[in-house]
């Protein structure tokens, strides 16, 4: 009886997050139109990559991939959204202090909106709507601000803006 020939997949190692100043953190990614292995091996690299550097949320820009696509692993939800939308933010807002993985080191208190709806695309293609509160919602609207070319610094205001500038260098 002939043996069955299995194909163990490694886990992909994990690619270097791209630091503020790397062009293609200010540059729009490219529509998702193509859902096969080869995305489903890139998300794989991002959640690897997002894993490695301690985040709860990576856009595919920051490992220099022109796919608008972010992964989040951020309060118990687990996504993978390409082409995200935002659909709705709240009018309240909290302000509350905000990272990046591409501006290292630098934590900035940051407004933004209590609740987000992001709609898009999952994986395989299948739509996906992702409502959240709180942190959750931060992360939404944070990789969201990555795929259109904006850094959470950009939406910093007055002496917080100010500090920013002083302490990171290309803002």
């Amino acid at each position: 009886m002939a043996k069955r020939r299995t194909t163990v997949r490694r886990a992909p190692k994990p690619a270097p997050v791209r630091q503020l100043g790397d062009p293609v953190l200010r540059t729009k990614a490219d529509p998702v139109t193509v859902f096969d292995e080869a995305l489903a091996e890139t998300v794989e690299l991002m959640f690897a990559s997002m894993y490695q550097a301690r985040g709860v949320g990576l856009a595919a820009n920051q490992i220099g991939l022109s796919h608008a696509l972010f992964v989040m692993d951020c309060e118990g939800v687990v996504a993978v959204v390409a082409n995200p939308r935002i659909t709705e933010l709240s009018e309240e807002v909290e302000t509350g202090p905000e990272g990046c993985l591409s501006v290292s080191g630098h934590s900035y208190p940051t407004a933004r909106a209590r609740r987000a709806t992001v709609v898009g695309q999952d994986q395989t293609g299948a739509p996906i709507e992702i409502t959240g509160e709180g942190e959750v919602a931060r992360c939404l609207q944070h990789e969201s601000d990555h795929l259109i070319g904006k850094v959470y610094l950009d939406r910093l205001s007055g002496d917080v803006r100010r500090r920013a500038r002083q302490e990171v260098e290309t803002v």
